[in-house]
């Protein structure tokens, strides 16, 4: 005969999977930011000085600059040997 599941335990495993899904993106929103999160604080900074009447082209520019960095690092191809984490120095 067919019997049926617990209801509770269906249950255990749905939030087992919304958990799952829920630390991946959060694994995936970490990585994005240790790649553009220089990017991100220094657009950041560019507005607020545009917004307090100051010139943010400084900051402005920093952002590209740390933008094209991000873009660089992350075309390059890591490797136990060759990885250095996000602070861009040369492995020695």
């Amino acid at each position: 005969m067919y019997t049926q599941m617990p209801k509770k335990k269906q249950f255990g495993q749905g939030m087992t999977e919304y958990i799952i899904i829920v630390a991946l993106i959060a694994i995936a929103a970490i990585a994005v930011f240790r790649l553009f999160g220089d990017t991100a604080r220094n657009q950041m900074a560019a507005i607020a000085t545009e917004l307090g009447g100051g010139d943010g082209t400084a900051a402005q520019a920093q952002a590209q600059d740390r933008a094209t960095a991000a873009a660089t690092d992350a075309e390059e191809e890591k490797t136990l040997s060759n990885f250095t984490g996000n602070n861009g120095a040369a492995a020695e």
